[in-house]
């Protein structure tokens, strides 16, 4: 999912929550207007003033936003129809006035405006809609004027169907995609071509094709990190992740990579940040502590910068050094004696370049906790797949590849499952797992479950 689409969408919520601010002002002034008050009194003027009254309807709209989440407005969907958007608002505007209703039960002094009710009821929806309105006429010009926000799709096949969704999509281009090419046959070695100029997805328009060729363009997709999407002959899922939508009436199956996509990613962001900073800040005298001692055990500096690979691409992971200057030009005359022979992992347990404070640091794990700053900056997450060195990903398997759809993390299932004890093939099929099966619920579990084993597992070196 493209950074655009995903920013539309979320920037959607607050404007949305504006909007029902708008439409709740818009009520009270309406009921307080010449016309309406001659019509009948307005009783609830003096107990229920305009600063009181929006206070109230601030929290009120954050019932609001819950029901239309409910309610799936706020699903990122690229082709949704205006039609069923609008009846998404009402519905979830219906279920925020029922809102309204049990706070006027139980709180008894409200007011006693039915009016108000029903003329918030109305501008909410009639807001809200224009504001979806408004925002998708935004996004359609700015994908047909700059391209903002297109994915850039390849199609391949070449009977009628396919050339029915390329022509709409070409036609169409505020549906968010732009053809890139259109290819009759399943030519891989043209593929790999196109796919180095740029492309977000791969759309198999025609199911006819033969199963091991579908396969391999499968695997590609996946080894590539780029989105793949079939018409289905017989409907049917190879992930447990999929997304069914429509182009011209026929079904087309999108193949996520992980849960994780769209809002999955905001609130694993947001845990990631909020736990980051507050985790900073706890351990700040830890980390001056940890510092001293570093620096009286052995000569160098505090931190080390290691390379690491995260979804595809190298960064520099923080950790505190454990081993001796010079530790990482030493592993050549290692190797030899790696206790791994299971994967392209190295693993010693009496690694002569641990420094005394490192052998403490390492069992304690307290050496990984500045990754907290790189959860800050984005390159981790607190829950993930184990961040790799280069080379090892480099002898990585085509299988082994899966794990790194989704950024690496401080902890995850194989860190709470057996931690450097796994074989390596165990440890991909946990974190495999993991990337497939995300849920906030999962990683709440793999968080705690951590505390338990940074006291009671001593198995790393």
């Amino acid at each position: 999912m493209k950074r655009s689409e995903l920013v539309c969408s979320v920037s959607l919520v607050p404007i949305d929550y504006l909007m029902l601010l708008a439409a709740a002002s818009t009520a009270y002034f309406l009921r307080l207007s010449e016309v309406i008050r001659a019509w009948r009194p307005a009783l609830f003027a003096l107990d229920l003033p305009f600063s009181k009254y929006m206070l109230i309807a601030s929290m009120v709209a954050l019932w609001w936003l819950a029901a239309f989440a409910f309610v799936g407005l706020y699903q990122l969907k690229t082709n949704r129809r205006r039609i069923e958007e609008f009846f998404q608002i009402v519905t979830g505007s219906a279920l925020g006035v029922l809102g309204i209703i049990v706070y006027i039960f139980f709180s008894g002094e409200l007011f006693n405006s039915r009016f108000i009710v029903l003329a918030a009821l109305f501008f909410a929806i009639l807001f809200v809609a224009l504001a979806h309105v408004l925002m998708r006429m935004l996004q359609a010009y700015l994908a047909r004027t700059h391209g903002w926000g297109l994915r850039r799709m390849v199609i391949v096949g070449g009977d009628e169907v396919s050339h029915r969704i390329a022509n709409e999509l070409n036609s169409h281009p505020e549906l968010g995609y732009a053809v890139v090419q259109h290819l009759h046959s399943l030519d891989m070695s043209r593929l790999h071509v196109i796919v180095a100029g740029g492309v977000d997805e791969v759309l198999l328009a025609d199911p006819n094709f033969e199963k091991d060729a579908v396969l391999e363009l499968v695997d590609f997709c996946e080894e590539q990190r780029i989105g793949f999407r079939f018409i289905p002959n017989i409907f049917q899922t190879l992930t447990t992740n999929v997304a069914i939508d429509t182009f011209t009436g026929v079904p087309i199956v999108e193949l996520k990579r992980t849960a994780l996509d769209g809002w999955g990613n905001v609130i694993k962001r947001a845990l990631d940040s909020v736990g980051s900073v507050l985790g900073l800040i706890v351990l700040s005298p830890l980390f001056a502590i940890v510092a001293l001692l570093i620096k009286q055990d052995s000569s160098g500096p505090v931190f080390v910068r290691l390379k690491r690979v995260s979804q595809g691409s190298v960064f520099h992971l923080y950790k505190f050094r454990s081993m001796v200057m010079g530790a990482h030009e030493m592993k050549g005359e290692l190797v030899k004696l790696n206790e791994r022979a299971d994967g392209p992992l190295f693993k010693m347990r009496n690694d002569p370049r641990v420094t005394w404070v490192g052998r403490w640091l390492r069992k304690t794990r307290i050496d990984e906790f500045p990754q907290l700053w790189n959860v800050l900056k984005g390159d981790m997450s607190l829950v993930g797949p184990r961040p790799h060195e280069p080379e090892e990903v480099a002898r990585y398997q085509k299988h082994h590849k899966k794990v790194l759809a989704i950024k690496p993390g401080m902890t995850g299932l194989a860190q709470i499952s057996g931690s450097s004890d796994l074989a390596f093939e165990e440890e991909v099929k946990l974190d495999t797992y993991y990337v497939e099966n995300w849920s906030l619920k999962l990683d709440v579990y793999i968080l705690l479950k951590t505390g338990v084993v940074i006291f009671t597992d001593r198995s790393a070196s």
